[in-house]
């Protein structure tokens, strides 16, 4: 399905004669990274940072087209093309879709998506190609989501935005159904959560270290890699929304997210299965001042696979993040927690997790098209499933990351 995607929407395009305007914006990250020099998840290995054993200290980490064409309509095309070096230089979309967009009457107006694309959970990844202003690495929320949730379907909108006659208030309904997201919730269960800035691009295998479970009859068809954005069992997903902005100071926005998996079905020649991956996500901005901001993310879920639910693990996770913008200078700080819980009666299959993590960053613009910045992350998870591999659950992590950024206009 994802396969053609790209095709349909380029014929649109095609026919779409009356194109007027190309706008866009790009963004090359280089990095030196200094970790405890474990292979990471995706090598792989049982590390949780990015950039693991063997890898270089300083790499261009990350090199991003965020696009769009407006055509003489309501319609416009965007995408978000992105390089990164590991594991093994893959370039691909984040995002591909067309966009609907009528102008305001009486004061709303009705927005409609089509293709592949994030739903608006993150209130922490607003910046170009969906990458963070605040952190370099996302937080355990958005760094998961950013791995193994997309939406391959249709989004519709109605929106009242928020005015200076409005006094800052707005509210946004939203509703989709998609397909190609079945696999969604297998790294939550045999990694568990983690913190990073690596996302996966349409049609990608990520794969994970070798669980001892993997070699048991139950779950011997599951390969050693999971694809995020396939279709499994034919069935539509579906997800609804709403965001409120109380004033020019607050914001909120509460997601819900079901798959809608079949945890029964497999492809044997992917080794993929369906999982039945649900939650819900609540986030909560709010400025203490025109410099100082305060945000929050809470997520919680449930996600299975497996005939009878054979693997069935519950999940949350939330983090805290205040900013404070100075002349050219950001700084911020944020504190999460995250946890998965093995419900199930597979003991040979632990999937039982948990962790939490602190972040500094500092960030200075030194031009227009010239950010730098330094940050270090501590970060403590538990892994129930390791202690079969080095018999240590407990691992802690210091990154220390220092970043030039190069932004350009299209």
């Amino acid at each position: 399905m994802i396969t053609k995607l790209s095709p349909m929407l380029a014929l649109f395009a095609i026919g779409q004669t009356n194109a007027v305007e190309v706008s866009g914006h790009g963004q090359l990250q280089a990095t030196w990274q200094h970790d405890d020099n474990r292979k990471a998840w995706y090598q792989p290995g049982w590390g949780v940072t990015r950039f693991g054993q063997a890898e270089s200290d300083l790499a261009l980490s990350r090199g991003v087209v965020d696009w769009r064409v407006d055509f003489d309509s309501a319609w416009s095309l965007h995408g978000v093309m992105q390089y990164v070096p590991d594991p093994d230089d893959k370039l691909g979309f984040t995002e591909l879709y067309l966009q609907y967009r009528t102008l305001p009457k009486n004061g709303r107006r009705l927005i409609v998506r089509t293709g592949g694309f994030y739903p608006s959970f993150s209130i922490e990844n607003p910046d170009i190609g969906w990458s963070s202003p605040y952190h370099y690495q996302y937080s355990a929320i958005n760094a998961w989501i950013g791995e193994e949730v997309r939406v391959f379907g249709s989004e519709v909108a109605v929106e009242q935005p928020s005015t200076r006659r409005s006094r800052g208030k707005g509210y946004k309904g939203v509703a989709g159904i998609f397909k190609g997201n079945d696999p969604a919730g297998t790294l939550l269960a045999w990694r568990g959560f983690t913190v990073h800035d690596r996302q996966s691009v349409f049609n990608e295998s990520i794969p994970f270290a070798a669980v001892e479970s993997l070699n048991t009859p139950q779950l011997q068809h599951q390969a050693q890699y999971v694809e995020p954005f396939t279709e499994i069992d034919g069935r539509f997903g579906y997800y609804f929304g709403y965001h409120h902005d109380f004033s020019t100071r607050s914001a909120v926005n509460v997601y819900w997210y079901d798959n809608n998996g079949d945890p029964s079905k497999i492809n044997y020649r992917t080794g993929q299965y369906a999982w039945d991956t649900k939650f819900i996500s609540a986030a909560w901005r709010y400025k203490l001042s025109t410099q100082t901001q305060l945000l929050f993310q809470g997520m919680a879920g449930n996600t299975a696979m497996g005939t009878n639910r054979g693997v069935d693990n519950d999940f949350n996770s939330w983090f805290l993040l205040l900013t404070h913008k100075r002349n050219a200078w950001r700084f911020s700080v944020r504190a999460e927690q995250f946890k998965v819980i093995d419900k199930d009666d597979w003991q040979f299959d632990p999937n039982q997790s948990h962790g939490h993590g602190f972040t500094i960053t500092a960030k200075y613009q030194l031009h227009s098209n010239w950010i730098v910045g330094a940050e270090w992350l501590g970060l403590t998870t538990t892994v129930a499933n390791r202690e079969a591999f080095n018999g240590k659950p407990k691992q802690t992590d210091s990154v220390w990351r220092l970043s030039a950024e190069y932004r350009f206009s299209l």
